[in-house]
């Protein structure tokens, strides 16, 4: 299994999970500093940060997988058939068995220098009562495209079309979630969005209800909905939080 879970550090938790709750997500894990929300498509942990630290307001690309050791060995195992000659040297692979804070873990390393976890679900089933139209968008920005695609193809994520031919590419996982890969210059980092299948307006104006600053903008491809990020202000955290109109291909 292959389930887009990224984890937002933040100081503000009680925000976000107004956030999260209105977009229409529900929370099914609570450990007090970790938080986790279920959308019909992907999942977005919370864990908590301390004010303006290191920390607060960023968010790490991470994924959940049903059985940790043998993701590592799939994933390393497709990467040699790519290229045998890499990966033939024990230990060698992007895919490494680690042990976390929480426990034990896969770290998955990519050309660019950029790495993020996938760690067993804690919990497989989606939630029923979250908003069927709501999926969770995690964004890889680097400047080493075809690098990160290549390494979500080896992970096992599955390739969707996209408007142009450009340097872009988006990925689905198997049990729900998006990953972007978005070129940019710089050292790689995560993003952190989300994804709608149908009319955002109600959604806005859903948001508007809850006390949420929420605006509408036309974009090339479809609209995008912009929240006020609840940790907008510090130095990781962008203004607003993106929702996308989801407009398939063809």
């Amino acid at each position: 299994m292959l389930r887009v879970r990224p984890v937002h550090f933040t100081s503000r938790t009680e925000s976000w999970k107004q956030l999260l709750t209105t977009l229409g997500m529900v929370q099914t894990e609570d450990d007090g500093g970790w938080q986790v929300f279920d959308s019909a498509s992907g999942r977005v942990a919370l864990h908590s940060a301390e004010a303006d630290s290191g920390q607060d307001g960023r968010t790490v690309l991470a994924v959940e997988v049903g059985d940790v050791a043998e993701f590592a060995r799939r994933t390393n195992l497709s990467a040699q058939e790519e290229s045998p000659q890499e990966g033939t040297a024990e230990g060698a692979g992007p895919a490494e068995l680690v042990t976390a804070d929480h426990g034990d873990a896969c770290r998955i390393s990519a050309p660019d220098g950029f790495s993020f976890l996938a760690d067993k679900a804690a919990h497989f089933a989606q939630c029923a009562d979250a908003d069927p139209a709501l999926a969770v968008a995690a964004v890889w920005y680097t400047a080493d495209p075809e690098g990160a695609v290549r390494t979500l193809l080896h992970i096992g994520a599955r390739p969707r079309p996209v408007p142009d031919n450009d340097e872009t590419a988006d990925f689905t996982a198997k049990n729900g979630g998006v990953l972007l890969v978005r070129p940019a210059t710089g050292q790689p980092r995560s993003g952190l969005g989300f994804e709608y299948d149908g009319g955002l307006e109600p959604l806005q104006e859903r948001l508007t209800a809850a006390g949420l600053t929420a605006s509408l903008t036309e974009e090339a491809f479809g609209s995008t909905l912009h929240v006020a990020n609840p940790d907008a202000g510090g130095p990781n955290a962008p203004a607003t939080v993106w929702i996308s109109q989801r407009r398939p291909m063809g």
